[in-house]
């Protein structure tokens, strides 16, 4: 639970009493590695500047959107990302959950809540055994100890969902795994909208996995069931 404790923490806000509310509630049960952005343009400066291992973001900034910003991060870091926003719309929690965000949480909220679901998080991305093996597909190698997928020697990270969706389908290649099995490990039982979320990160994956990604052969689709990840000679 301490090396959980210990993973940097970035939250965005513009408003600069709210980031120090947040930083309290979060030093207070044992999270001290905080970093806090008013806008886009820091956040990305410390992102680029630290190891941040979840990101904590407003949806409205004053130099543009929240969802803007999370785009910008991913192009930088494959860390877990939680909108926590006024904006509690469906549409923006969808778009938010297509964007690759691990959780949406809208103000006001209490500050328990805030604590478990940062914890869930950084439970489900980094309190996990990694397997240690690497196998390969279509000529392409998969690492779980870097998180990345290397072609012709040109290495690409795998966000945060796309490992946890990964390693799942892994744990039961060449079997069926259900929509529901790998929303749960992906989201945790407080999903919402996932099937829809699924198959966005699911098209990313095969873009990083499959040598064709519009005509599969490892990364499958069982319609009205989930997916199957095929693997060679097994």
């Amino acid at each position: 639970m301490q090396e959980i404790k210990n993973k940097k923490i970035l939250i965005t806000d513009d408003e600069t009493e709210l980031l120090s509310i947040l930083s309290n509630i979060l030093y207070q049960d044992g999270f001290y590695n905080i970093y806090t952005a008013k806008n886009r343009a820091e956040a990305i400066k410390t992102a680029n500047e630290q190891s941040i291992s979840l990101f904590l973001l407003d949806v409205n900034l004053p130099d543009g959107s929240g969802f803007l910003l999370a785009e910008q991060l991913r192009a930088i870091s494959p860390s877990p990302i939680i909108f926590l926003t006024a904006r509690g719309e469906a549409r923006d929690k969808i778009t938010g959950l297509e964007l690759g965000a691990d959780d949406y949480i809208v103000k006001p909220f209490l500050p328990k809540e805030l604590i478990l679901r940062v914890t869930a998080v950084l439970k489900r991305v980094y309190g996990i055994s990694h397997p240690t093996e690497k196998f390969s597909l279509s000529g392409k190698t998969i690492d779980f100890e870097t998180a990345s997928v290397t072609d012709n020697n040109v290495e690409t990270p795998l966000t945060a969902k796309e490992f946890i969706l990964l390693k799942k389908l892994w744990e039961n290649k060449n079997r069926i795994v259900t929509n529901d099995a790998l929303c749960m490990s992906a989201w945790g039982e407080d999903y919402y909208g996932c099937e829809n979320t699924l198959m966005v990160h699911i098209r990313r994956l095969r873009k990083k996995l499959e040598s064709e990604p519009s005509n599969p052969k490892h990364l499958i689709t069982v319609k009205g069931l989930g997916y199957k990840l095929v693997i060679d000679n097994e």
